[in-house]
């Protein structure tokens, strides 16, 4: 079982909004609002991604990018 995670403040716009939105696609605020924040959680931050990407080892290529990209546009690839 999760836990409860209340917020306050909302603004009745937004609530309104989201209230529309769960019940367009059949589902309880509660429900709609869980599955944005587990989308949101599972892709990472900027920061966690650029972390992510400082520990791998750099490309490199046998030709520049643009004449490959140009290679494989000819080619019909």
């Amino acid at each position: 079982m999760g836990v409860t995670l209340q917020i306050r403040d909302v603004p009745e716009d937004v609530h309104q909004k989201l209230k529309k939105r769960a019940e367009v696609s059949g589902k309880s605020l509660s429900q709609y609002v869980r599955e944005m924040l587990e989308r949101n959680a599972s892709r990472p931050t900027t920061e966690e991604f650029l972390a992510r990407l400082a520990t791998r080892e750099p490309v490199k290529l046998s030709e520049p990018s643009e004449v490959l990209v140009r290679k494989l546009r000819d080619h019909g690839e």
